[in-house]
């Protein structure tokens, strides 16, 4: 089953130097009738100002994922990582028993990227930090990019939830299918494709997401050079 939500449907807010967009409730923008997607908590589509960024703030029990659209952040945490995360990267955040961190944007040119946060699995755990890029040519093939299964720890970073996360950029033209364990986010960032399951197709524009329920499979169909984001977790 598919669930399409147009970018201008999503919830939006404007601080000058942030502006975001919320797929789930956060902040001050809430719907009660959309709270997050199973363990899926927070969605957010934020672009920073040059210079600017949050300052240093508590999390615990969450995992944080950043994936960097363009641009570049610059991560420091109370358990002594900093680190600059650039396009094409993804970086992990394991709160666990407790964590401060900041995160800006220390260059002269505008940030964009994914926020996600998921429900961790174990609570209390001693909390971690890692980055990792990928690849960040089209091509004709999604990346396992985060995983919480510790069979793909040694192709992805690992989170503490049942979880996997797969991301690229896919040519035009390019046909995939590909498998849902669970149930499955979809994130375009970037570019124009199609999502196909049993019964209905829904076209992806730059900024929308989508579910999938009752889906054990979907073809992916690029009608433009894209970027493409499936978050498939447990309800």
């Amino acid at each position: 089953m598919i669930k399409h939500y147009p970018y201008k449907s999503l919830g939006k807010a404007n601080y000058g130097w942030l502006k975001s967009t919320h797929h789930f409730s956060f902040a001050n923008y809430y719907n009660p009738a959309r709270m997050g997607f199973g363990k899926l908590r927070v969605v957010n589509d934020d672009w920073v100002e040059a210079g600017m960024g949050f300052p240093s703030h508590p999390h615990r029990n969450m995992e944080i994922i950043s994936f960097i659209r363009s641009g570049a952040i610059t991560h420091q945490d109370s358990t002594g990582n900093k680190s600059i995360t650039k396009a094409g990267e993804v970086q992990v955040m394991s709160a666990g028993t407790g964590i401060v961190h900041s995160e800006y944007n220390r260059t002269n040119k505008p940030l964009t990227f994914y926020q996600i946060w998921l429900e961790s699995n174990k609570d209390n755990v001693t909390p971690r930090w890692e980055s990792k890029k990928f690849p960040s040519e089209y091509g004709s093939a999604l990346t396992l990019l985060v995983s919480g299964y510790p069979a793909d720890k040694s192709k992805a970073l690992f989170i503490n939830q049942e979880t996997r996360i797969y991301g690229g950029k896919l040519a035009k033209g390019t046909v995939i299918e590909h498998k849902i364990s669970h149930q499955a986010y979809i994130l375009a960032s970037d570019g124009m494709f199609k999502v196909e399951d049993s019964l209905k197709t829904a076209t992806m524009n730059k900024g929308d997401g989508l579910e999938i329920t009752q889906s054990k499979t979907i073809l992916l169909r690029a009608t433009s050079d894209c970027e493409v984001i499936i978050i498939d977790t447990i309800a």
